[in-house]
């Protein structure tokens, strides 16, 4: 344990690092499990899962046995050659998926982009869009990256100021309205990207439905589906893709975060042959992405899923939690929402104050736009630390002291 004080990690910090993020002046030194403790030894229940990405919790001892292992062997070939976990991962994603070729990335942002030049190269030598006027549908409110092609096609004004000028190419419908979808495709149409849930911008749930008419339209229209599942993915909802709710195969699934549980940065786009058969040597590439280490790991954290029945465990554990939350009487709570294990409590006030209390009670959390509590711990979570959980988040939101000062 570093013998350092959290005030001289936040000077450091603000003295040399950037200023593009406002985390909780919580200064994280150990992780185990569903528990962080920090530079103090105080212990947090995380509720966050780093967006997602801990869904098998901090560091599993089988995902870390994997990248120790594949450490002492060889950790990077670069694709100019041939290493012995790539072709598994892909084999074992594809199978998980049902998709029929994958392609490894390394962050969400890169997956997306990957997508994005996919069904572009897919309109052009497949649709017969005329060179360079391929369309793009995106919904309002979306978030899908930071990269200058992903924020053209985001309608978040923090994500675009003073960012121009802006990829063209992507038209915006609003979300949940599969009419909007509908009206806006055009001969120039290639794609549809969409999340099943908008985590980012509040875990809004679409209408019940909506996917699966989405998906109907596209096949009507021969509009690629492309479903970006790098927070929904992988358990998170209760089932081990949110689109499975509704049924819905798409034409790609968009993964990451959870894919290589919290250890090393590992995205992919699964597709079908059609869509990732576009791709030529020269066309498209990464050092990284697919590299031995990497492949190990998402090998690895991909059976923990399956073998711990971890989207179960979020199918069972999800729903009461969420009833539970729904029930509590706060003048502060404007909605709950959410689906296994992805919740949001929206509140009329804003919601960092709300975080802040909530660490002091010993539970990580983090607002996401201005006044929603995201709630997404990791799946391998008990139901007697989601009691110690709802304890917290009950007597923060119905704190006097709190929700007279909103």
């Amino acid at each position: 344990m570093s013998q350092s004080s959290t005030q001289t990690y936040v000077d450091l910090e603000a003295r040399y690092g950037a200023h593009n993020y406002k985390p909780l002046d919580i200064v994280v030194a150990e992780a185990q499990g569903v528990w962080v403790t920090d530079v103090e030894g105080r212990r947090y229940l995380d509720g966050l899962s780093a967006y997602s990405s801990l869904n098998q919790g901090h560091r599993h001892p089988r995902i870390m046995a994997a990248l120790i292992e594949q450490a002492g062997r060889v950790t990077l070939t670069s694709r100019a050659f041939r290493n012995t976990e790539l072709p598994y991962f892909e084999k074992e994603l594809c199978e998980l998926s049902g998709m029929q070729r994958a392609l490894p990335m390394n962050t969400g942002a890169e997956a997306v982009e990957t997508a994005i030049k996919a069904a572009r190269r897919w309109g052009y030598r497949n649709k017969g869009i005329p060179a360079d006027q391929a369309e793009i549908i995106v919904c309002a409110d979306n978030f899908h990256g930071r990269t200058v092609t992903i924020i053209s096609a985001s309608t978040e004004p923090g994500y675009r100021a003073d960012y121009g000028p802006f990829t063209p190419g992507f038209v915006i419908v609003p979300f949940g309205d599969a009419d909007a979808l509908e009206r806006a495709i055009t001969p120039r149409t290639c794609a549809f990207l969409v999340e099943p849930i908008q985590a980012e911008a509040g875990v809004l749930m679409p209408p019940p439905g909506y996917l699966a008419k989405a998906a109907a339209i596209c096949k009507r229209h021969r509009v690629l589906l492309l479903l970006d599942e790098i927070q929904t993915g992988l358990g998170r909802t209760g089932r081990m893709f949110a689109c499975e709710h509704e049924g819905v195969k798409p034409d790609a699934l968009l993964l990451g975060k959870a894919l290589s549980g919290g250890v090393y940065p590992v995205s992919a786009v699964v597709g079908s042959d059609e869509l990732i058969g576009v791709f030529e040597p020269g066309s498209h590439g990464s050092t990284f992405g697919g590299n031995p280490l990497g492949s190990a790991v998402a090998r690895a954290a991909l059976r923990v899923l399956k073998d711990e029945r971890l989207v179960e465990r979020a199918a069972e554990l999800g729903p009461p939690f969420l009833a539970r939350l729904g029930a509590l009487h706060s003048p502060v709570v404007r909605a709950v929402r959410g689906s296994g294990l992805l919740l949001g409590i929206e509140l009329h006030t804003a919601a960092r104050p709300f975080c802040e209390a909530l660490a002091h009670e010993g539970v990580l959390c983090k607002e996401t736009h201005d006044k929603v509590l995201r709630f997404a711990p990791p799946l391998i979570i008990t139901p007697a630390e989601l009691d110690f959980a709802y304890e917290r988040i009950a007597r923060v939101l119905t704190s006097r002291a709190l929700t007279s000062a909103a």
